[in-house]
C-alpha cells in the first residue's frame, strides 16, 4: 500500500501570518511552489496559494501594486479552514479528499506538527507508480463480466501465456451489448510484454472483450 508519507514533500517552505504578500509571492517564485503553509508558534494556522496572493493584489503594471504587496499580510488572504492528512493515510484517500474539496494540496500533520505537504504533482507521481506506467510493457483494456471470478479468470489467461501483470486498475461498469448478459466492468491491465497478440487471442476465446489494443 502506498501511503501519504511515501509521496509527500518533506522539505516544507512556511510563512508566518504577519509576513507580507510580497514576501510570500517572492518565495513562490524562487522555490517554484504554489502553496505555503502558515505557522504560528509552530502550529499550522492556515495555508496560502499563489492564486490567493495574486487575486488579492493589483495586477502587474498597476501603480498601486508595490504598496499593496507590502501592506497586505498573509493572514489577510490565507485560508484558515485547513484540511490536512496523516502520514499513514493511504494515498488514494488523500487524492479523493483533494478531489472532493477541490484543493491543490494537503498539509501533512503528525502529533500537531507539520511534517510534510502533499501536492497534486505528488499524487500524479504516485498514480504513475501505482499503475506501473513508468515501467516498460503494454496497456490492455478489457471488459469483464461484473461478477465474482471474472478478474481471476482474465489473470489466469495472462499466467497461461507467461505474462506478468504489473498492475490492474478497475474502471467503470457498462451495460452489455446483449440484453440479459451481466453488466461489464472495464479493467486496465499493465503487463510486462510488448507482444500482446497471443494474450488477446486467448482472452477473446475465453469470452472477454479486448478494447485495447485494437485489432489490426
Amino acid at each position: 500500500m502506498l501511503l501519504v508519507k511515501d509521496s509527500m514533500t518533506r522539505e516544507i517552505v512556511t510563512l508566518a501570518p504577519d509576513e507580507t504578500a510580497g514576501t510570500a509571492l517572492a518565495l513562490c517564485r524562487e522555490r517554484r511552489i504554489r502553496h505555503l503553509p502558515v505557522l504560528k508558534e509552530g502550529r499550522l494556522v492556515g495555508i496560502v496559494s499563489d492564486r490567493d496572493l495574486r487575486s488579492s493584489t493589483p495586477a502587474l503594471g498597476d501603480p498601486a501594486r508595490a504598496t499593496a504587496l507590502q501592506e497586505i499580510l498573509v493572514e489577510d488572504v490565507m485560508g484558515s479552514d485547513v484540511v490536512s492528512a496523516l502520514p499513514d493515510d493511504p494515498i488514494e484517500q488523500a487524492a479523493n479528499t483533494m478531489r472532493d474539496r477541490r484543493i491543490g494540496c494537503l498539509p501533512v500533520v503528525e502529533d500537531d506538527e507539520l511534517v510534510g505537504i502533499l501536492t497534486t504533482s505528488d499524487v500524479m507521481d504516485a498514480l504513475v507508480y501505482l499503475v506501473g506506467a513508468n515501467e516498460p510493457g503494454s496497456r490492455m483494456e478489457i471488459a469483464l463480466p461484473d461478477r465474482p471470478g471474472s478478474l481471476a479468470g482474465a489473470a489466469g489467461v495472462f499466467g497461461m501465456c507467461g505474462i506478468n501483470i504489473v498492475s490492474a486498475a478497475m474502471g467503470p461498469t457498462r451495460e452489455p451489448a446483449d440484453a440479459g448478459e451481466p453488466r461489464e466492468r472495464i479493467v486496465v491491465f499493465r503487463v510486462d510484454t510488448i507482444d500482446t497478440a497471443e494474450a488477446v487471442g486467448y482472452l477473446e476465446e475465453a469470452g472477454y472483450s479486448v478494447l485495447w489494443p485494437p485489432r489490426p
